[in-house]
C-alpha cells in the first residue's frame, strides 16, 4: 500500500531492477563471448654490483578486438586507442631517458638491458599499416600528437631531416618503419605526469604509489618507455586489439640506515634497503582495477654464484639452499617479508649459474598492513653482471672546425668464451655484429673512407663487412644512414670502424640557442642477432598470468647503444648583430640630434645671453670709471660692448656644425649605397 501511494518509488525500483538485469546480461555476454580489458602492475627489484639498486616498473593494459566497445573503453586509455586507429599504427615505441646505461657495471645480456636500456633523450620508432606514400604524412601527424600528449618536443621529428628509414639492421625493420631521436631533449616531471595518466589508478593506488618524483629523479638512470602493438583490423567492423606496455626503469642509490663499520673485509658490503627508504612510501594494496599486482626480487646469475657455500662443489645444493623454506636465515642476506613463491631459472646455455626470483603478492596487503620489503646484507659480496659479447664505445677523431672522423670501438668482455660454442660450425666460428648509425645532414660523411681494424691491424673491408647499406645525407632534406653487418672471428679482442666526415655550415637562423655547446650525433645501435637474452623460469601456469615474466621468456636480440657524440661546428659571433645595432643607433642619434639642434637654435637670444654673461664677468672698477667719465663729459654712459669676435665666432661655429652634419649625411649615404 505504501508503494502504491508513492508511485515514484515504485518506478525507481523497477528501473533499478531492469538496469541490474541488463548489466548482468552484458557482463555474462562479455565473459562468454569475448575477452575483457585487462590491466596488470608489477615491480622488479634487482641488486647491482656497484652498490646500487635497479627498480623496474611494468604496467600492461590490453584491449581485445571487439565490436560493441568501439571508441569506449573501461580500462584502456582512450587517447592511445584513438591514436592507433587514426594513424593506423601497427607497432610503436617511445622512450624518455635521462642518463646513460652502464653496460660494464649493470650488464647487457639480460631482457631488461636489451629492451629497456635506451639512449639519452627521446627515441621514437613506429611501424605503420598504410601504403608507402602515406607513411611520411602519418609519421608527421603522429609526432605532433605525441608531442601534445606527453608535453615534449617530439614534433621536431616531423622534418625529413630528423628521421630515417632503416632497411634491415634495426630489429623491427621493414618498409613501413620510421626512426627518429632527440638526444638533447630534457626529461622532467612534465613528461612523467601524462605517462602516469594513462594508468587506470594513476599514482594514487597500487604499485604506482611508489613513483615519488624526487626519489626517481635523484637516480643515476631514469627511462620511461611506452610500447604498443596492435592486431590487424578486419573488414567486418571489428576494432583492432591493442596491447600497451608501460615500463619505468630506475637505477637508485640506497641509503642504508644501518651503520657500517669501515674494515678492509667489508669494503664490498652491499647497502641494506627497503621500499620506504628508497621511495619514501609503502604499498598499501593493489590497484582495484588491476588483475594482478606483484613485486619480484631478482638475484642475478653472478650473484647466485657468489652466494654459494665456500666449497663451491655442489652448485645445485647451494641453489637449493637459497630457495629452501629457510631462506630468511641465509648467512648472506635477510629479507624482511616472507615471499609467496620462489622461482628458479631453467638451465642457461650462456651461464653455469641460475637466477633466483622471489615473488610477493600485493593483494593481501592493505593500509593497516602495508607492504614494505627490505633486504639486509650480512656479509660482503662482489660479483659481475653478464655482459654483451663485445662492449661498444664511440668517439670522435681529429681537430678543428673543418673535418673529423667517427670511430666505433668493439672490445671483448671476457664472457664470449662460453657464448661461442653455440655458434661454432665445422671448427670455424664467426660473430655477427649489426651496426646502425644515423648522422645529421650537417655532418657530411664520406662512406668511401670506411676502414676496419681487427686486433689493431687494418683489414680489407670486403673481408670483414658482409653487407652494407649507405644512404648519403642531403642538405636540409635527409640525414645520413649507415647499416653494416660485420663478420668477426670469435676470438677477436678488439675491432674498430672509422669513417671520415666534413662539418657543414648553417644559416644563422638554423643554429639552436645553445650553439656554442655543440651539436649532437645520435647514439649508434650495436646488435648481436645470434644472441638472444631471455630468462626462462620453471614452467608453471602462474607464470602465464604474469606479463613481466612472460616478457622475460621471449627471445629478444641482444643490443646496446653507444654514447651520444658532441660535434663542435663553426659558430658565428652572435654578439655582432648587437654591436651593429648599437653603433647604428649611436650614429643616428648624433646625426639627428645635431640637425635638430641647428634647426631649433635662436641666434639673437644667444647673442644677448653672451652679452649679459660678458657684463657679469666685467669688474666693478671699469664700471665706476665709465660712470665718472660720463659725468665729466656731460654725456650718457654707453653700455660696454662685447668683443666683436664673439658674434663672428658664433657664426663660424654654426657654419662648421652645419658642414659637419652635411658631411656625415653624405658619407652615410655613400657607405650604404
Amino acid at each position: 500500500m505504501v508503494l502504491l501511494q508513492r508511485p515514484h518509488i515504485l518506478l525507481l525500483l523497477i528501473g533499478t531492477h531492469q538496469f541490474l538485469q541488463c548489466w548482468i546480461a552484458f557482463g555474462s555476454v562479455n565473459e562468454e563471448g569475448q575477452k575483457q580489458e585487462e590491466f596488470s602492475e608489477e615491480l622488479l627489484l634487482k641488486p647491482l654490483p656497484d652498490h646500487k639498486l635497479l627498480a623496474h616498473f611494468h604496467f600492461q593494459s590490453s584491449a581485445p578486438p571487439s565490436i560493441s566497445n568501439g571508441c569506449h573503453h573501461h580500462l584502456f586509455p582512450k587517447a592511445i586507442s584513438q591514436l592507433v586507429q587514426k594513424f593506423r599504427v601497427k607497432e610503436m615505441e617511445l622512450s624518455f631517458t635521462q642518463g646513460r646505461w652502464n653496460y660494464e657495471s649493470w650488464g647487457g645480456f639480460d631482457p631488461i638491458s636489451s629492451s629497456n636500456a635506451k639512449p639519452p633523450g627521446v627515441e621514437l620508432w613506429a611501424v605503420f599499416d598504410v601504403p608507402q606514400h602515406h607513411i611520411d604524412a602519418s609519421w608527421k601527424n603522429l609526432t605532433h600528437t605525441l608531442s601534445g600528449l606527453f608535453c615534449a618536443s617530439i614534433n621536431f621529428l616531423e622534418s625529413t631531416a630528423t628521421y630515417s628509414t632503416p632497411e634491415w639492421s634495426f630489429p623491427p625493420a621493414s618498409g613501413n618503419v620510421r626512426y627518429g631521436t632527440l638526444p638533447c631533449e630534457a626529461v622532467c616531471t612534465e613528461n612523467l605526469t601524462p605517462w602516469l595518466k594513462l594508468l587506470p589508478c594513476r599514482d594514487k593506488a597500487g604499485i604506482a604509489l611508489l613513483l615519488d618524483r624526487p626519489s626517481l629523479y635523484r637516480g643515476f638512470y631514469h627511462s620511461q618507455r611506452l610500447h604498443l602493438t596492435s592486431t590487424e583490423s578486419s573488414s567486418e567492423g571489428i576494432d583492432s586489439g591493442i596491447i600497451l606496455e608501460q615500463t619505468l626503469t630506475v637505477v637508485l642509490q640506497p641509503n642504508s640506515g644501518r651503520a657500517i663499520e669501515v674494515h678492509a673485509s667489508e669494503k664490498h658490503i652491499q647497502p641494506s634497503w627497503s621500499l620506504s627508504s628508497i621511495f619514501g612510501k609503502q604499498v598499501s594494496g593493489r590497484c582495484v582495477l588491476a588483475k594482478s599486482s606483484s613485486v619480484y626480487l631478482l638475484l642475478d646469475r653472478g650473484l647466485v654464484a657468489e652466494l654459494k657455500f665456500p666449497s663451491k662443489e655442489n652448485g645445485k645444493s647451494a641453489a637449493n639452499g637459497l630457495t629452501s623454506e629457510n631462506f630468511w636465515s641465509n648467512p648472506s642476506f635477510e629479507l624482511s617479508v616472507n615471499p609467496d613463491r620462489i622461482f628458479l631459472e631453467e638451465s642457461s646455455s650462456h651461464s653455469k649459474s641460475l637466477s633466483i626470483l622471489y615473488m610477493f603478492q600485493v593483494e593481501k596487503y592493505s593500509e593497516s598492513e602495508p607492504f614494505d620489503i627490505g633486504l639486509m646484507w650480512k656479509v660482503p659480496v662482489a660479483w659481475l653482471c653478464q655482459q654483451t659479447p663485445l662492449h661498444a664505445s664511440r668517439f670522435l677523431m681529429g681537430s678543428g672546425n673543418e673535418r673529423g672522423a667517427i670511430a666505433i670501438s668493439l672490445k671483448s668482455t671476457q664472457f664470449t668464451e662460453g657464448f661461442m660454442s653455440a655458434n661454432s660450425k665445422d671448427g670455424s666460428c664467426e660473430l655477427r655484429v649489426d651496426v646502425f648509425q644515423v648522422v645529421p645532414w650537417y655532418v657530411k660523411v664520406y662512406f668511401h673512407s670506411l676502414r676496419v681494424f681487427v686486433d689493431q691491424q687494418p683489414r680489407a673491408v670486403s673481408d670483414i663487412i658482409e653487407k652494407i647499406h649507405a644512404s648519403p645525407s642531403k642538405d636540409k632534406m635527409s640525414p645520413g644512414v649507415m647499416e653494416v653487418v660485420l663478420k668477426l672471428p670469435c676470438r677477436v679482442n678488439t675491432a674498430a670502424l672509422t669513417i671520415e666526415f666534413d662539418k657543414g655550415f648553417l644559416r644563422i637562423d638554423e643554429y639552436p640557442p645553445d650553439a656554442n655547446q655543440g651539436f649532437d650525433i645520435p647514439s649508434a645501435i650495436i646488435s648481436f642477432p645470434n644472441f638472444h637474452a631471455s630468462m626462462v623460469f620453471l614452467k608453471d601456469d602462474s607464470l602465464n598470468k604474469s606479463p613481466l615474466l612472460s616478457k622475460f621468456q621471449e627471445k629478444c636480440p641482444v643490443m646496446s647503444y653507444t654514447e651520444v657524440l658532441l660535434v663542435p661546428l663553426t659558430t658565428p659571433d652572435f654578439s655582432m648583430p648587437y654591436n651593429v645595432i648599437t653603433i647604428t643607433c649611436t650614429v643616428f642619434a648624433l646625426y639627428f640630434g645635431s640637425l635638430l639642434n641647428v634647426l631649433q637654435r635662436r641666434v639673437a637670444e644667444e647673442e644677448r645671453f653672451l652679452k649679459a654673461k660678458a657684463a657679469k664677468k666685467t669688474g666693478q672698477l671699469p664700471l665706476l670709471l665709465s660712470k665718472l667719465s660720463a659725468k665729466l663729459r656731460g654725456r650718457r654712459r654707453e653700455p660696454l660692448h662685447s668683443p666683436p669676435s664673439s658674434s663672428s665666432f658664433i657664426n663660424s661655429k654654426l657654419v662648421l656644425k652645419v658642414i659637419l652634419v652635411a658631411g656625415l649625411a653624405v658619407g652615410w649615404q655613400y657607405f650604404f649605397s
